[in-house]
């Protein structure tokens, strides 16, 4: 017998609003693993009161010191703050720098797998904000006080044991590579074979954020790097030409073996590569006049990674990681964002008009 010609609505923007929601709805209870470099990211709030008579410069008045999670603990903030479990796994010193930056994790974040090596000084990004009385403050200088860590064989083979220990488990594992010394090829090909030994049953996603070395660390499911870091790794100028980010991207693909690489590209928005699908361009969500680009990456890969830990496909993921995105930048300093904010963001973006019903449908199925 044959199935007569069924009709059915047009998959449209109430459809892909569910979708979307029913993801962000997803993330309450997901286990991440978070690896990579942790810095403390400080930020000194001033009021301009002159110029000096010293030098061409302006004299600060100062008015408070905040010290918060930056690199993977940003990352790892922002998963937990997203609803999700987050183990994280990471060096932290015993000084000050350290001790505050572990006091202003998410109450998500489990960072009992962080090693204290004797002697290791946190990194510290400061961020030297100034502003008048009735003005927003904005960045005036950074100053940088970091250095690779080297490690002994001890150390090493410590750091390793809590890793194994965060990923046990682990519904998605994210990797935050600053160029600190804590992530190696090494560490991520354990990672890689110990996530295939545990979770044989459920496909578990990898994805890595890697500032210098992302060629280093092929076959993981996807990566986020920005359009310098592509430029960088690859040697090229993309100068806004799309043929240009699209070699890129391909390039990109075919050299670190990924299933997907989602290029952020500041304004512009974000670009999807995956193999054997067209590019998805995504245009950025939210206004053009942002605040505080601080941390955006880390906001992106924890959104991407747990959307994909719910079942995401890589667009749906990317989608949600550019609301994400779009929403931390409109935020000062080291921010996160809510599940709330989110799904606010997904039912602004996503008016639901009246469902256009197809009077002359495919065969069995939807228009495509």
């Amino acid at each position: 017998m044959q199935i007569a010609r069924s009709v059915h609505p047009l998959p449209g923007e109430a459809e892909r609003k569910a979708r979307l929601l029913s993801l962000v709805d997803a993330f309450g209870g997901k286990r991440v693993a978070l690896i990579g470099d942790l810095i403390a990211d400080e930020f000194i709030y001033g009021r301009v009161s002159r110029v000096s008579r010293e030098a061409p410069v302006l004299i600060l008045q100062y008015d408070a010191t905040e010290v918060v999670a930056g690199g993977g603990g940003n990352a790892a903030n922002n998963a937990a703050a997203l609803g999700a479990s987050v183990r994280l796994a990471g060096l932290a010193g015993r000084d000050e720098p350290g001790r505050r930056m572990l006091k202003s994790l998410h109450r998500g974040v489990d960072a009992r797998r962080v090693l204290r090596p004797s002697g290791w000084q946190t990194p510290v990004k400061t961020r030297i904000l100034a502003g008048g009385i009735h003005s927003a403050k904005q960045q005036v200088v950074r100053v940088d006080r970091e250095r690779a860590w080297q490690g002994t064989a001890a150390e090493r083979r410590a750091l390793r044991d809590r890793v194994r220990q965060a990923i046990d488990g682990c519904d998605a594992v994210i990797v935050s590579d600053y160029g600190l010394g804590v992530v190696t090829p090494e560490l991520v090909a354990d990672v890689r074979a110990l996530v295939a030994r545990r979770n044989r049953r459920r496909r578990v996603p990898i994805l890595i954020d890697s500032r210098y070395e992302l060629l280093r660390y092929p076959g993981l499911t996807a990566c986020t790097p920005n359009e310098s870091e592509v430029e960088r790794l690859l040697g090229v100028s993309l100068d806004d030409e799309p043929a240009a980010l699209e070699r890129a991207g391909r390039t990109l693909l075919r050299r670190t073996g990924m299933e997907a690489v989602l290029v952020t590209r500041g304004s512009r928005g974000m670009a999807l590569f995956e193999p054997r699908r067209a590019t998805e361009h995504i245009a950025i969500y939210g206004s053009d006049e942002i605040a505080d680009v601080t941390g955006a990456g880390d906001t992106v890969i924890a959104t991407m990674g747990l959307a994909l830990a719910c079942g995401a496909s890589f667009y749906e993921a990317a989608r949600l990681a550019n609301y994400a995105g779009g929403l931390v930048v409109m935020k000062r300093g080291t921010a996160t964002v809510s599940p709330a904010e989110l799904a606010a963001a997904i039912e602004q973006d996503h008016p639901t008009p009246v469902e256009n019903w197809s009077q002359e449908g495919p065969d069995q199925g939807r228009r495509s």
